[in-house]
C-alpha cells in the first residue's frame, strides 16, 4: 500500500475535510451505567459476569483506588479533570468483546488501559469527550504456551514486563525479550531492536466486538498495531513474543543510557506517580558543546528537571523505516526525552509547562526537522490534538508526522478501511480519511499510487 500522493495535500488544506460523527442523545450516566450493564449480560455468552468485582461506578467505595491504580500523570487526575462515567476490568476475552459492542451500541466513548504508561493520561482521562469509559485490563495477565522450540510466547495486555521476564526465565535463563525501560525499546534495542520489531502474532477485538489474529486482522492491520498509536484500531489482547538469545558480549550487545539532572532532585522521590510534563527529540548530529552549554543553564533555572538520552544504532539502524510504523530508525543517533516534574498540583503546573516549552524551543537547531520528530510513547499533546469524534486529517498530521513520517499516511490508510466509523479514538488517535475523499478515491479522481 502507497502514501498519499503530495497532490492531495493542497486539497485537503483549502477543503479542511472534518471527517463527520453521528450525533446521538445523550443519556445521564446513571442511565448510561445501568444500559452498559443490561447489555453487558445480554452479550456474556456463558456465565454471568461478576460485576461487583468488575464494574466499578464514580459511587463505589473503591472507584478512586481503580483509577488510580496504574495512573502515571498525576496532572490527570486533579478534580478538574473529566472522570469516566465507570470503570470495567474484564477477565475474560469475551468480556471485552461485549464491552466493545456495548460501548458502540450505546454512544460511550471507549478508553483502553493495560500498563497506564501514556504521558498525557489518554488511557484513562480525556480533554474531548463528554463522557467516557475505561476498559481497564490489569485482570487480563496471563503470560502462557511458551514454548522453547519456537522461542516464543504469549503474553495478554494486562501482564507487567516484570511478569513475561519472570515466566520467560522459568523456562529458559540464557532468552529475554528486547524491552522493558519505556514502552517498546529497553536494555537489548541496539541488539534485536524494539520490543515491537520481535512481535510475531496478536490478538485483538475490533469495532465490531470480533476477536482477530494476524491472519485474521491482516498484515496491515498488524504492521499498524505494533507502534502505530495504541488505541486507534481495537482493544490488543495478547502479544505473542519472539524471544532472544541473551550474550555477555559488548558492542551491539551494549546499552548505554545518559541521565542527567541537578543535584536539587530526588529526597526519594519517584519520577513517576507524581505531577509531570515530557517531550522528546531525536538527534541526528552532535551537539556543539555552546548549545549543551545552553542546556545546563536551562536546567539550573528549573527545580526539577530530568533528561535520559538513549543511543540509538546497532539493529536499531538496520531495520527499515517502513517495518512498523516506528520510523526513526538510520542516521538518528540517539534519542532523548525531556521531563519536569513537581509536587503541589495545579498551583505551579503553568510555570513548569512554560519551562519545559521553552526548553523545547531552545533545543529545536540541534534536533531533527522536517518534521521534528517525537517518540509517540512519550505523548505530547502540545504537538496537537483530535477534537471529539471530529477527526481533521490536516490537523492530526501536526503530530502524527512527528510520530511515524511518513508512515502516518498508510496508518491512515488502515484506519479507514479497519475502522471507517473512528470508534477507537482519543486526543491523538489515528484518523480514518473524510468521506469525501473516499467517495473520491472510489471514483477514480483521487487515489492512491
Amino acid at each position: 500500500m502507497s502514501l498519499l500522493p503530495s497532490s492531495i495535500l493542497p486539497l485537503l488544506l483549502l477543503c479542511l475535510l472534518i471527517t463527520p460523527s453521528i450525533a446521538f442523545p445523550k443519556r445521564k450516566p446513571a442511565q448510561q451505567q445501568h444500559s452498559f450493564l443490561q447489555c453487558l449480560s445480554d452479550h456474556s455468552e456463558t456465565t454471568a459476569i461478576p460485576f461487583s468485582r468488575t464494574f466499578f461506578t464514580p459511587d463505589s467505595s473503591n472507584f478512586s483506588t481503580v483509577l488510580n491504580s496504574t495512573a502515571q500523570n498525576l496532572r490527570y487526575l486533579l478534580p478538574s479533570v473529566l472522570k469516566p462515567v465507570f470503570i470495567f476490568t474484564p477477565l475474560q476475552v469475551s468480556h471485552i468483546q461485549a464491552a466493545v459492542i456495548c460501548s458502540k451500541k450505546l454512544n460511550i466513548n471507549l478508553r483502553i488501559r493495560s500498563g497506564g504508561h501514556d504521558y498525557e493520561g489518554l488511557s484513562y482521562a480525556s480533554k474531548t469527550e463528554s463522557s467516557f469509559l475505561i476498559l481497564d485490563l490489569s485482570k487480563l495477565r496471563a503470560v502462557y504456551d511458551i514454548d522453547i522450540t519456537s522461542k516464543t510466547a504469549w503474553v495478554q495486555a494486562g501482564a507487567t514486563i516484570g511478569e513475561a521476564y519472570y515466566r520467560i526465565a522459568e523456562k529458559s535463563r540464557t532468552h529475554g525479550f528486547p524491552a522493558g525501560l519505556c514502552g517498546a525499546y529497553g536494555g537489548m534495542m541496539r541488539k534485536y531492536g524494539l520490543g515491537a520489531d520481535n512481535v510475531v502474532d496478536a490478538l485483538i477485538v475490533d469495532a465490531k466486538g470480533k476477536l482477530l489474529d494476524r491472519k485474521a486482522m491482516g498484515e496491515d492491520v498488524f504492521w499498524a498495531i505494533r507502534g502505530g498509536a495504541g488505541g486507534s484500531f481495537g482493544v490488543i489482547v495478547a502479544w505473542k513474543l519472539k524471544w532472544q538469545q541473551v550474550a555477555d558480549k559488548l558492542d551491539d550487545d551494549l546499552f548505554i543510557r545518559v541521565i542527567i539532572t541537578t543535584g536539587r532532585i530526588g529526597n526519594g522521590q519517584s519520577l513517576f506517580k507524581t505531577y509531570f510534563k515530557a517531550k522528546s527529540d531525536f538527534v541526528r548530529d552532535p551537539i556543539p558543546e555552546t548549545g549543551l552549554e545552553g542546556i545546563w543553564k536551562r536546567f539550573l533555572q528549573e527545580d526539577s528537571p530530568f533528561t535520559i538520552w538513549n543511543p540509538l544504532g546497532g539493529q536499531m539502524a538496520r531495520i527499515s523505516e517502513s517495518a512498523i510504523p516506528f520510523p526513526h530508525r538510520k542516521g538518528n543517533a540517539f534519542m532523548i526525552q525531556w521531563l519536569t516534574y513537581w509536587q503541589d498540583g495545579e498551583s505551579s503546573a503553568a510555570k513548569h509547562m512554560d519551562w519545559m516549552r521553552k526548553l523545547h524551543n531552545y533545543m529545536t537547531p540541534y534536533v531533527s526537522m522536517m518534521p521534528r520528530a517525537s517518540y509517540v510513547n512519550y505523548r505530547d499533546l502540545d504537538l496537537g490534538m483530535n477534537k471529539g469524534g471530529n477527526t481533521s486529517f490536516i490537523e492530526a498530521s501536526a503530530w502524527g508526522t512527528s510520530y511515524f513520517k511518513g508512515n502516518f499516511n498508510k496508518l491512515v490508510q488502515i484506519k479507514t478501511k479497519f475502522d471507517p466509523e473512528n470508534f477507537f479514538r482519543h486526543e491523538q488517535s489515528i484518523p480514518p480519511l473524510p468521506v469525501s475523499m473516499r467517495k473520491r478515491k472510489r471514483r477514480g479522481g483521487v487515489g492512491y499510487h
